[in-house]
């Protein structure tokens, strides 16, 4: 009844109100993303510190526990939680949540907060310093694995209730299109599912049985493979988020509407079926798989690129649109009518900028030759920190300038929007530093994961330290940034002048061509998603099943990306 009300009150602009213990909801996601980037954050200081070798780490700990806490804490605590507490959140204002769906919402926090909480606790007491990718045959505390079940099992949670959301609103919007941020969303958590199933089936069958001793050996090229098939699209569950807030906010925030809301939709849709059956492009260089596979794909990794080019032609006809009606002239005479002074395009706006390097990062690691250069260098890290760090994280930035403050009923003053900007700036030098070193050294040859002193001597060596230092120097004004960010995080959540902030949803524009209703048609988008994924994994699947060798041994297999 209490959705139903919502819905009828708002049907004309399918934006509801977001009542205060939504926020309640939402904000616990976001907040735990939050001490997960301080966290974090600390510990890639002390990484970057190691690496430099002017640095000794004390009481004991070892170098691959920060490194360890540092990938798990930010690549998957820190973007789960923010990404499931924005999709709720948009869930929220456009179809709205139900008493019954919120309680099952809790419910998959706690789960994920349960699993978290088991994770660090082993990896802090040095019982789990394997790595973000955790790959055999380095074995951690049971615990650990549980842990990560548990985090699976809570977001798989926090996504049912993502689809019910949409039903619910379909099943009382009968024959309309569904909006297009819930609609994104959906795309977002099928592949998050779909993907994730893989790392489950590893770590349930291979990683727990054999942690807990009841299984001798694990097959190691096995577990890798499942991994993959779940790392790369990993990196699009992070992407797609950042995707959605520049189709169908930004636009708003800078006075603009949506180019095509047809092309925002075919776009997700692409990036469901191209995101998934690509892990391989992260196996090149490993033994046990064909060859043949391999190049497919990598073909299919390159598909990729075709909604990302989407994305950016409706990104800046946007802009440009927008641009001209406030008065731009010339060729570029738009780009001067931009909100440069507001951080919640600036931020965004410098997060796709680094997305046209990090794009052509990616093109040279999926690919057969250029790919053995880099293979298992730092160049890879910084690929890394370029993307997801750069683009995804400056845009999770943004939005919290906004989401925040209209979740918690305060405004976002000009002083913080000022601060805002600051932090963007020293955010982008820090992380321009820090990567470009680590792309440099690593065509130099500079390993990643390791640290300094076992690097050994000779001249090499020598030739990576000036690198090195500027990685110590990036990560430290990277860690300014994050003390700020922080700091407006708490400003904005209790402090800030109470008020209201908008949640800017873009509509689209008037003459833009109708969305066909085909788009709604979930069967098919997961069939040929299914299809493809069974085409690129089934055979290889089998013959590593078949004919790999089961060793726990670590020699048995060289440590890949």
């Amino acid at each position: 009844m209490e959705l139903a009300k919502k819905m009828k009150e708002t049907k004309l602009t399918q934006e509801l109100p977001i009542s205060k213990q939504e926020s309640k909801l939402y904000m616990s996601y976001i907040s735990v993303a939050f001490i997960a980037l301080l966290i974090g954050g600390l510990m890639g200081l002390l990484q970057v510190f190691v690496r430099s070798g002017k640095f000794t780490l004390p009481f004991g700990i070892d170098y691959y526990q920060v490194l360890t806490v540092h990938g798990v804490i930010l690549g998957l605590v820190l973007t789960t939680y923010f990404i499931i507490g924005f999709h709720f959140s948009l869930m929220g204002k456009t179809v709205g949540i139900s008493l019954k769906q919120r309680r099952v919402a809790w419910v998959a926090f706690w789960i994920m907060v349960m699993g978290t909480i088991m994770t660090a606790t082993t990896i802090l007491l040095g019982e789990a310093s394997v790595l973000y990718t955790f790959y055999a045959p380095l074995r951690a505390h049971p615990a650990f694995y549980i842990g990560l079940a548990l985090v699976i099992i809570g977001s798989w949670i926090a996504g049912f209730v993502n689809w019910s959301q949409l039903a619910v609103w379909k099943k009382a919007h009968r024959g309309e299109k569904s909006p297009l941020l819930a609609f994104m969303v959906t795309i977002n958590t099928l592949l998050w599912f779909i993907a994730s199933l893989g790392v489950a089936v590893a770590v349930l069958v291979q990683f727990i049985p054999w942690s807990l001793g009841y299984a001798e050996t694990i097959n190691v090229l096995l577990s890798r493979t499942l991994f993959w098939y779940f790392g790369h699209p990993l990196v699009y569950f992070w992407l797609l988020p950042a995707y959605m807030a520049w189709y169908a906010i930004i636009p708003k925030i800078i006075g603009g509407k949506i180019f095509s809301d047809s092309l925002a939709r075919l776009s997700f849709v692409l990036f469901l079926f191209f995101s998934i059956p690509v892990g391989f492009h992260h196996q090149l260089t490993e033994p046990g798989i064909d060859s043949t596979w391999k190049f497919i794909q990598v073909v299919l990794t390159f598909m990729v690129i075709i909604p990302s080019l989407m994305t950016a032609f409706s990104l800046f006809a946007t802009f440009e649109t927008t641009g001209r009606r406030k008065g731009g002239k010339g060729l570029f005479g738009w780009f001067k009518k931009l909100p440069w002074k507001d951080v919640r395009f600036l931020a965004p706006f410098i997060g796709m900028l680094a997305f046209i390097p990090g794009g052509a990062g990616g093109i040279i690691n999926a690919s057969h030759q250029m790919n053995a250069v880099v293979h298992n260098t730092i160049w890879v890290t910084g690929h890394f920190h370029l993307t997801v760090a750069t683009t995804v994280m400056l845009t999770f930035f943004g939005i919290s300038y906004w989401l925040i403050p209209h979740l918690r009923g305060r405004k976002l003053t000009p002083k913080l929007n000022r601060l805002g900007i600051i932090q963007a700036i020293i955010w982008t030098v820090g992380m321009a530093i820090m990567s470009g070193a680590m792309h440099i050294e690593g065509l130099l040859g500079g390993p990643r994961r390791s640290s300094f002193s076992e690097y050994g001597g000779g001249e090499q060596v020598h030739a990576w330290i000036g690198y090195q230092m500027a990685q110590a120097i990036g990560g430290t004004i990277l860690f300014i940034g994050i003390i700020l960010m922080v700091f407006i995080f708490i400003k904005l959540t209790f402090f800030a002048p109470k008020g209201e902030e908008d949640f800017p949803i873009a509509s689209e524009e008037e003459d833009a061509e109708p969305t066909p209703p085909w788009f709604e048609n979930w069967k098919l988008w997961i069939g040929i998603t299914v299809v493809l994924i069974l085409a690129a994994y089934s055979v290889p699947v089998m013959d590593i099943i078949q004919h790999s060798p089961v060793g726990s041994a670590p020699f048995d297999w060289p440590i890949g990306r």
